[in-house]
């Protein structure tokens, strides 16, 4: 979905996308200085998901960066353009907290948030049971207040040859949730009944695409998307994702409420490392994440 009217102010959204711009246009010395092989790395420069193993590369640029915890990631990030670390930042903040939000509304619908009803009536019982229920609805969003957040610029010059290469292949993302900020330049698609759909850009809007980890963790309700990027001839196309899922070290499993004699758990644990470990080994011919973590019946 597109998120329209989210609070986040055009200024915030318009500033990372100029700045994550002229990073890019930064001399590449100046750019391999964040090259990495170390995917854990609080801030990696690269072209791939890959780039040992992947036969052919990605048309497009990407630094991603660690976001939580921030004080101790900030100061890996890079410090060119000068206003680079304080437009990033702001803008960090900001998705953190709209993530936030998203989280607290995808909880209620699964029916897992209890919200509370002043002018309701209730005996003792009824209220400690209440109360107790108000406490574990506190500590699911602490997690999430506390999970990771990764955010990646990425850019994709124009392509002599658009016809034959992608900015990126058919993926889902690893997470919970990704808030994608874009320019006005076309080139996202979303996978829907076997047919891609190029996304149309709104200026100042977020698409929100659910996660591998919100598929697993909904036990199927929610559908991780599939999607994947064009690239043109003539224009460069930024855009900015901001990744969010639990800890790192947190594992990822269908919500015990979730799972039930008539839906029972499609999909086996997971965490962070799992999903390193098949980033290393990842070439095109593998099934993609989500599939190697579902349970067969």
């Amino acid at each position: 979905m597109q998120l329209l009217n989210h609070g986040i102010p055009y200024e915030i959204t318009s500033n990372v996308v100029d700045v994550s711009k002229r990073f890019f246009e930064l001399p590449f010395s100046e750019r391999e200085k964040y090259m990495s092989a170390d995917m854990g790395s609080p801030v990696r420069y690269g072209t791939s998901y890959n780039q040992t193993n992947d036969d052919v590369f990605c048309w497009r640029d990407f630094l991603k960066l660690v976001c939580h915890p921030l004080p101790d990631a900030l100061p890996h990030w890079p410090s060119s353009p000068l206003d680079f670390r304080k437009l990033a930042v702001s803008y960090a903040k900001e998705v953190k907290f709209l993530f936030l939000m998203l989280v607290d509304a995808i909880l209620e619908s699964l029916g897992l948030m209890n919200k509370k009803n002043k002018t309701e009536e209730n005996d003792e019982d009824e209220d400690e049971d209440k109360n107790k229920e108000e406490d574990e609805d506190e500590e699911i969003l602490k997690e999430f207040e506390d999970g990771s957040q990764l955010m990646v610029l990425n850019c994709y010059p124009p392509c002599p040859q658009p016809d034959l290469t992608l900015g990126m292949p058919p993926h889902s993302d690893y997470g919970f949730l990704t808030l994608l900020l874009q320019d006005e330049v076309k080139g996202l698609q979303i996978q829907h009944k076997e047919n891609w759909v190029t996304v149309k850009p709104i200026p100042g809007s977020f698409v929100v695409n659910v996660g591998d980890h919100l598929e697993i963790f909904s036990n199927g309700t929610f559908k991780s998307v599939l999607h994947r990027v064009l690239v043109n001839q003539m224009n460069y196309r930024i855009s900015v994702a901001s990744l969010h899922c639990l800890p790192f070290k947190s594992i990822v499993q269908p919500c015990p409420k979730l799972v039930s004699e008539t839906n029972p758990r499609h999909y086996m644990d997971t965490n962070f490392a799992s999903f390193i470990e098949y980033l290393k080994s990842r070439d095109s011919t593998k099934e993609n994440f989500l599939h190697s973590r579902k349970l067969t019946s």
